[in-house]
């Protein structure tokens, strides 16, 4: 009994533990960065100005740097579609027959006939479609400037509703030339992008199959 209690408990912890981890994510690592020390620049002297985080007063305001930090449009639709048919028929037929047979053994045959047809038909069908619609917005972070210029941006963002946490994140990699003035791009012109929208809780969990269903499933050949 002892045994058996031990192991209920065990495993209402395990269950609240997973409950309360992050999803696993397959976007770039790491979704934040910390700005880079610029060599040559004086720490910050405490005065209004600080000559750490200055940008000259007509230099663009647009990410560029390692941390700085960028707002993605999210403005995906894809739509896809595909039908196929295909038909095949084939038909044949014999005919033979013994009219007369004499002086031989076998003319009890005289008379017999023989007849055969075969037919086939065939016939197939198949379509597919899919539609995909996701908006928002998410400001993500420069975490590496590679040396064509071009920005790897990554970032996640959560909204905690009651019970349960929503993880919205985003990766790939950004053309500066695409970049606005008012420092956004959208995510159609983000190459490897990634994006993810991912949930966690009691709530999330009820969705998912059990362990032990998905066990039979893939026992199970029906």
């Amino acid at each position: 009994m002892r045994a058996l209690i031990t192991l209920l408990l065990t495993t209402l912890l395990v269950g609240c533990a997973a409950l309360e981890t992050t999803p696993p994510t397959a976007v770039h690592q790491p979704m934040s960065a910390r700005p880079e020390v610029r060599a040559g620049v004086a720490p910050a002297n405490g005065a209004i100005f600080q000559a750490v985080g200055s940008r000259p007063l007509f230099e663009d305001r647009r990410a560029r740097l390692v941390g700085d930090t960028i707002t993605i449009n999210l403005a995906e639709s894809t739509t896809a579609r595909k039908a196929s048919n295909a038909s095949a028929s084939r038909d044949g037929s014999l005919s033979a027959g013994i009219t007369s047979i004499n002086k031989l053994p076998l003319k009890g045959l005289a008379g017999l006939g023989v007849e055969a047809e075969s037919e086939s038909d065939f016939s197939g069908q198949g379509a597919a479609a899919a539609n995909n619609l996701f908006n928002g917005t998410i400001t993500c972070t420069v975490i590496e400037v590679y040396p064509n210029g071009n920005l790897l941006v990554s970032g996640e963002k959560q909204v905690a509703i009651n019970q349960g946490n929503e993880f919205i994140r985003f990766s790939g990699v950004v053309n500066p030339n695409h970049v606005t003035t008012s420092n956004t791009v959208q995510s159609t012109q983000v190459a490897d992008a990634r994006i993810e929208y991912k949930g966690s809780g009691y709530i999330n969990e009820s969705q998912v199959m059990g362990w032990l269903q998905r066990f039979f499933l893939l026992l199970l050949p029906i």
